[in-house]
């Protein structure tokens, strides 16, 4: 079929198998052109691995430590009539990249949440890996099923205490207009933070930890955005923020329970990038047009290889990291630089719709959130009749 992208909202609902090969393929090159990570990792499980930092944190461990890796995905596969999705795709062509290197990777594609799936986890750590150096942690979903109770929860953006308004930008028709979002309540509070807050880490680690799979010496991280003023009441004062704050809880957990390995817990601050999930926050769309005119011009701008790959080398694994005084791995210090952010702000106040195309990098915006379906990618044909099924391996 010729696939061209199928774009409602902020939700592309078809991908391009190539162009996703295509993406997974960059990013290796990237890696292998950047050299070896100094005594990386050997054994690397993956919680969130078919996009995004996940992905590439997958692809820094096996390209740039020669790693073994263990992904664990909740993707779509492909019909004759409908495209996979494009986590399903990345997944599929990074295990044949490394395989075709010569590197062990395999890919559980299930719900990560449940207790089926950690246990199909540990019973391939155990028969295949040996133990496990580093346990990356960068889920995103918008709901989580308790695996004790069966409970379902789905996570809310929304601000504490009081309403917040904001401009935004409708990036389908490019209207620029103020939103105004209510605040949440007890209840939706409550059940952001059991979504995206540190309760599934840490049942994650303490299987592990129980299966005695974990190496002296082992690390965790786990993935994070905080950002600056413009972003913070949405991230900071906000449910997201309650689930950030049990993150950090986590963390500290962690790291005792890990003592007796010798092992670290970190959440790791990332910088801001266009997701599937930021296209779906108010305020992020304008601000990732206007940040990403800022970094490029700075030449500052990183995508999620280029962080990832910052982070193994300047964050995990060296020996003076890049922490803050909450032990936080902080990878977004260019994001946050005084004069950056300073410059995003007076774009902030300055924009409107009539100037949005020039004083912005709207353009690369768009760009990158069909980038993250396949589309748009470099040296691919979109006019040739492609397969959407792929051939992949997953267990």
């Amino acid at each position: 079929m010729i696939i061209k992208p199928k774009v409602r909202g902020f939700i592309c609902t078809n991908a391009h198998p190539a162009g996703c090969a295509a993406n997974v393929a960059s990013q290796i090159d990237f890696v292998k052109a950047q050299g070896a990570v100094a005594d990386g990792p050997k054994n690397v499980l993956v919680i969130g691995s078919s996009t995004g930092y996940g992905l590439a944190s997958r692809i820094t461990a096996a390209f740039g430590s020669s790693a073994k890796t263990l992904g664990i995905c909740f993707e779509k596969p492909a019909t004759e009539r409908k495209t996979g999705s494009a986590g399903f795709y990345n997944a599929a062509a990074f295990d044949k990249a490394a395989n075709a290197a010569g590197l062990y990777a395999k890919t559980i594609n299930g719900d990560a949440f449940s207790n089926e799936i950690k246990a199909k986890a540990l019973e391939l750590i155990q028969a295949d890996m040996g133990k496990i150096d580093l346990v990356v942690y960068s889920l995103a979903s918008p709901r989580r099923t308790d695996p004790n109770t069966g409970e379902t929860y789905s996570s809310v953006l929304k601000p504490i205490g009081k309403s917040y308004t904001s401009k935004n930008l409708n990036t389908d028709t490019l209207k620029i207009a103020e939103v105004t979002i209510e605040p949440a309540s007890e209840e939706e509070i409550a059940n952001t933070v059991k979504v995206m807050g540190g309760e599934d880490w840490e049942m994650w680690m303490d299987a592990l930890q129980e299966a005695g799979v974990l190496n002296d010496n082992c690390k965790t991280v786990a993935y994070t955005y905080l950002g600056d003023k413009l972003t913070w009441p949405i991230y900071g004062k906000a449910t997201i923020g309650k689930a950030k704050e049990d993150l950090d809880r986590a963390a500290t957990a962690l790291n005792s329970k890990l003592a007796s390995l010798g092992g670290q817990a970190n959440v790791a601050v990332l910088k801001a990038l266009v997701t599937q999930a930021s296209s779906a926050i108010p305020v992020m769309p304008l601000y990732l047009s206007i940040l990403y005119k800022v970094m490029k011009e700075e030449g500052t701008h990183e995508g999620c290889i280029e962080q990832a790959y910052r982070l193994f080398t300047e964050g995990l694994y060296t020996a003076t990291p890049r922490l803050d005084d909450t032990n936080r791995l902080r990878m977004d210090n260019l994001e946050l630089a005084p004069q950056t952010q300073a410059k995003v702000e007076k774009l902030w106040e300055q924009v409107t719709e009539e100037n949005l195309l020039d004083i912005t990098d709207f353009k690369g915006h768009h760009e990158a959130f069909l980038n993250l379906f396949g589309f748009e990618s470099q040296g691919v044909d979109y006019s040739e009749d492609v397969n959407p099924l792929v051939e992949q391996t997953f267990v």
